[in-house]
């Protein structure tokens, strides 16, 4: 059963997945043999989705075109997820090709109706009793002004809820601007960058000195660095934290996974380490199926 003095709200992109495997190595200007899966997918559905996977309560705000929203408010039903999704009569549904290489993805994104979900869809009688709101920086990039996200971040604040970003992607920082996405997020209480965002973040390049320097703007800070683990910075100290050892089907979708099991482990103790670690777990789960979220 899901905790309800845990709940969180999760603000974000709602994605149709295409993950295509090749069999080999891609052969340009001809056919590669490849297995093509579709997936519902989308960095903070996916998140809401492996809260929900782990006994959380979870609200989750999204945007999706007109003819899709039946499906996805089942699917993330289904998952345990409270669905508030809204029709964009204009848009269809955000879409991205996912080329898998063993370890290596590379991704063809197309945000579609995700680009025109307001933050004030986060109504204020939706935060009221969270714990957390988290949202991605994909909800962030491409848009020119960031004054609601600033002005959700106020209003959870002043509703006593703890704001949580994850980075989202370097690319697309490096296009928005570190500068101008730190200012988007200033006031919240958690980021989660990759080592690649968080380098593009603060223009360091150790990962030491990364989580460091992002901590002196966020209490706490986690920067994941992929098979070498963790750094969850904090409170004056700066702890690592290991992989855990699984067997890689599909990559996609374990940072969200992390964030996920962070969270949930967080808002019971508090615990950064502790946290870290229920994350790490949460995320050699999600790398041994297919798609970017838990199998049904």
């Amino acid at each position: 059963m899901a905790d309800e003095a845990g709940r969180i709200v999760v603000f974000g992109d709602v994605i149709d997945d295409v993950i295509a495997t090749p069999s080999g190595p891609i052969r340009q200007d001809t056919d590669t043999p490849s297995s093509i899966e579709r997936r519902a997918g989308g960095s903070a559905a996916n998140t809401a989705s492996w809260f929900a996977h782990v006994g959380g309560a979870v609200d989750f705000v999204g945007r999706v075109g007109v003819m899709d929203l039946e499906r996805h408010s089942k699917i993330l039903r289904d998952a345990g997820v409270r669905p508030m999704l809204a029709a964009d009569h204009v848009l269809p549904t955000g879409t991205i090709v996912i080329l898998i290489d063993g370890n290596s993805r590379t991704m063809l994104t197309e945000r579609g109706a995700n680009a025109a979900l307001d933050p004030d869809a986060v109504s204020d009688a939706v935060l009221s009793g969270a714990s957390v709101v988290h949202f991605t920086g994909y909800s962030l990039f491409g848009r020119d002004d960031t004054v609601g996200f600033r002005r959700l971040i106020k209003r959870a604040k002043a509703l006593g809820v703890q704001v949580s970003v994850d980075a989202g992607s370097a690319g697309f920082l490096a296009d928005f601007g570190a500068a101008r996405f730190l200012d988007a997020i200033a006031g919240a209480s958690i980021l989660f960058p990759n080592l690649e965002e968080g380098r593009a973040l603060t223009g360091l390049v150790d990962p030491l000195e990364v989580a460091v320097a992002l901590s002196a703007r966020f209490p706490t800070v986690v920067l994941t660095l992929g098979a070498a683990g963790t750094i969850v910075a904090g409170g004056g100290e700066a702890v690592s934290v290991g992989v855990v050892p699984t067997t890689m089907v599909d990559p996609t979708g374990a940072g969200d996974a992390f964030c996920a099991g962070f969270l949930r482990e967080w808002i019971e103790s508090g615990d950064r380490r502790a946290a870290a670690e229920a994350g790490s777990r949460l995320a050699a789960t999600a790398v041994e199926v297919v798609g970017g979220r838990p199998t049904p």
